[in-house]
């Protein structure tokens, strides 16, 4: 387990933008622990909420599709589980290659 970086951290809360929930989902970042998932290394994140170890997905609230510095899309979603907390930080590179560098500001969307 591990802090989010400032990269995550700062992807979060732009995909946040205009959520309803965005506060409260901010406010649960600075605190809340992540652990990295094995996804092949495209770099997705759970979040750990240690008196709730059984938790389920729920939905997804937000979605993002940019390029990593070798110009392949990689998706960037969050999820949040059954009881709108906090679940997975999903990434997902169009080639299932490594992420080689996660974004930084500004974030140049994919039409």
């Amino acid at each position: 387990m591990r802090k989010l970086t400032i990269q995550e951290y700062e992807l979060i809360c732009f995909l946040l933008v205009g959520n309803p929930k965005a506060k409260q989902i901010i406010e649960d970042l600075v605190k809340m622990p992540v652990e990295e998932m094995d996804d092949g290394g495209m770099g997705s994140l759970r979040f750990v909420r240690e008196n709730m170890p059984d938790r389920k997905f729920g939905k997804q609230i937000s979605e993002i599709t940019l390029l990593d510095t070798d110009k392949v899309p990689v998706s960037f979603a969050i999820f949040l589980d059954k009881d709108d907390h906090l679940f997975e930080l999903n990434v997902f590179k169009a080639d299932f290659s490594n992420l080689v560098k996660f974004p930084t500001p500004p974030y140049i969307p994919l039409k």
